[in-house]
């Protein structure tokens, strides 16, 4: 795992983001000595998974509107 310091960090950020990608983490020491892990968001599904959306229509209106889209351009 690559190790950078916070001014490495701080002027190299989008390439210290690939490293991350490319590698799983990277780390940045600061000059007390803390340091701190950066690594990519691992995402759990499928990133098409959206949360649902409240709305008031029935099965059947949306039926009806589809046939009626497809009547006009059909």
């Amino acid at each position: 795992m690559r190790v950078y310091t916070y001014s490495e960090a701080r002027q190299n950020l989008a390439s210290l983001l690939d490293v991350a990608q490319r590698d799983g983490a990277v780390i940045i020491r600061r000059k007390d000595g803390k340091s701190f892990v950066l690594q990519p968001e691992t995402r759990n599904g499928s990133p098409l998974d959206v949360d649902p959306v409240k709305m008031d229509v029935t099965t059947d209106e949306i039926v009806r509107i589809i046939r009626e889209g497809r009547e006009y351009n059909g």
